[in-house]
């Protein structure tokens, strides 16, 4: 149960509710883009007390920890800030500032932790994570060295990543502990069950799918000897159990697949939760697949929200029914829980260092240079006045520039100009390879003369607000 909030840090929870909502408020306002002047006040008015330094600095750097329960209400109202905080930043297009890395060391901590539950994993899963903690590791140490944020806050977020780094140092220790001779054995059966608890979260007939993992799984069971694994020679490696274990589950897991063939998985009990999570991961993987072009990193946040409300509701690590029971269709409903974490963690990490308001831009000029790679990749009879539409694109985007800028609504100049401009570069230099590729001589020059540049043709349009 969290613990309640002392007297004296009722002014500040009371600041810190209202921040909340005002951040809510911008996130909901579909009407414009987000201003990242906006988004800078509202960061300032979190850090400029020195209240709200000492919360940072000390409590929750040296002593609580909203996951436990120790925290409080101004806990978790702290940590809801800085989560929307860091999705503002990544929907401005600032995602190598300090405060954009909150929402994504959270979300991988939350992987993480579920992957330390089901000890169920290999070196291949842990390494994208040891190479993005490393990345965020740079980016809060480039901003302390720059001075560009308060060192409360730099410690708080290092303090935060550093338990994401000692939770996968945690799991490639267990890792460490399984002989060589029986790597192949367990990652063999981490790749198995997974499958498994894919096949079982689907709906409809399994029998064709499960059979061959079923074969597996005695083809590897197959291979021990008096119940253990034999290494060269005969020799009984060690981590037995584990390996041991994994088979057992992965027997379960086929065995009650196979038993709720009828039943569509899950029971009624569990079938509201089940619902719920299939619709979220229908969402996310919908987002997965269009964020680049509806995407507003702050619409994840609902999806956060709805997964730690699912997530809370497990005892002891399952879900109950409303007698208190444990009904069978766990491991669905865990594999949904921590498919839909896993995409978020996947949308948050694809976000690219690009304004919201420049998106459409950056979306434009991808499309062009994929159009133009194509073009240059297969080749075929082409001339001059087949460029022209990739030309007239580029020269529209180019003229919304002003002094090699482009500007906002607001008169600021958005985050993602660099980005924007390389992807312009590559264009302009494909059209001059592919005017390269022509033949000189098969073209009449004066056809140039039958186009003319217009702005107001709508064939690529920079401007309004993304749907």
């Amino acid at each position: 149960m969290a613990a309640s909030v002392p007297q004296e840090e009722l002014p500040i929870l009371e600041a810190l509710v209202n921040i909340r909502n005002r951040l809510t408020a911008l996130k909901k306002n579909r009407a414009e883009f987000i201003k990242p002047s906006d988004v800078n006040s509202l960061y300032q008015a979190v850090v400029k007390q020195g209240q709200y330094l000492y919360i940072f600095g000390y409590r929750l750097n040296d002593v609580r920890d909203e996951a436990t329960s120790q925290g409080n209400r101004l806990d978790t109202t702290l940590a809801d800030v800085f989560s929307l905080l860091s999705l503002f930043y990544l929907t401005i297009g600032r995602t190598k500032d300090a405060p954009a890395t909150y929402s994504q060391i959270a979300s991988m901590r939350q992987i993480l932790n579920h992957m330390n539950e089901s000890a169920v994993y290999n070196e291949a899963d842990l390494a994208p994570f040891r190479r993005r903690i490393s990345d965020l590791r740079q980016i809060l140490q480039r901003d302390a060295n720059e001075a560009k944020h308060p060192e409360a806050i730099l410690k708080l977020l290092e303090r935060q990543l550093g338990k994401c780094d000692s939770i996968v140092r945690s799991l490639e220790e267990s890792l460490s502990v399984i002989s060589v001779e029986l790597v192949p054995v367990h990652e063999k059966l981490v790749t198995i069950r997974r499958k498994l608890v894919a096949l079982a979260a689907k709906e409809g007939s399994h029998k064709a799918d499960l059979k061959p993992l079923q074969e597996e799984l005695r083809k590897i069971d197959s291979t021990r000897v008096d119940g253990k694994f034999l290494g060269p020679g005969g020799i009984v490696p060690a981590s037995q159990a584990i390996c041991t274990s994994l088979l057992e589950e992965c027997f379960e897991i086929a065995q009650e697949i196979k038993a709720n063939e009828d039943s569509k998985n899950v029971p009624t009990s569990l079938k509201p939760i089940y619902d719920r999570l299939s619709d979220l991961r229908a969402e996310l993987e919908g987002l997965v697949l269009t964020h680049r072009w509806s995407l507003r990193e702050t619409d994840l946040w609902n999806y956060s929200l709805s997964l730690q409300e699912i997530d809370k509701m497990r005892v002891d690590g399952k879900f109950l029914d409303s007698e208190g029971n444990r009904p069978e269709g766990q491991y669905v409903l865990l594999y949904l829980l921590r498919r839909c974490y896993g995409l978020i963690y996947r949308l948050l990490s694809s976000s690219e260092p690009v304004s919201e308001e420049l998106t459409p831009i950056a979306n434009k000029l991808s499309t062009v240079k994929k159009c133009l790679n194509e073009v240059l990749k297969y080749g075929g009879l082409f001339s001059p006045r087949d460029l022209y539409p990739y030309q007239l694109a580029l020269h529209q985007i180019e003229s919304r520039r002003k002094d090699g800028k482009f500007i906002g609504a607001d008169g600021s100049i958005p985050e993602g100009q660099g980005t924007i401009m390389a992807h312009l570069n590559e264009c302009h230099e494909l059209i001059e390879m592919l005017k390269e590729a022509m033949d000189e001589g098969e073209f009449d020059e004066d056809e140039d003369d039958e186009y003319d540049y217009d702005d107001d043709d709508e064939t690529v349009s920079g401007g309004g607000q993304q749907g």
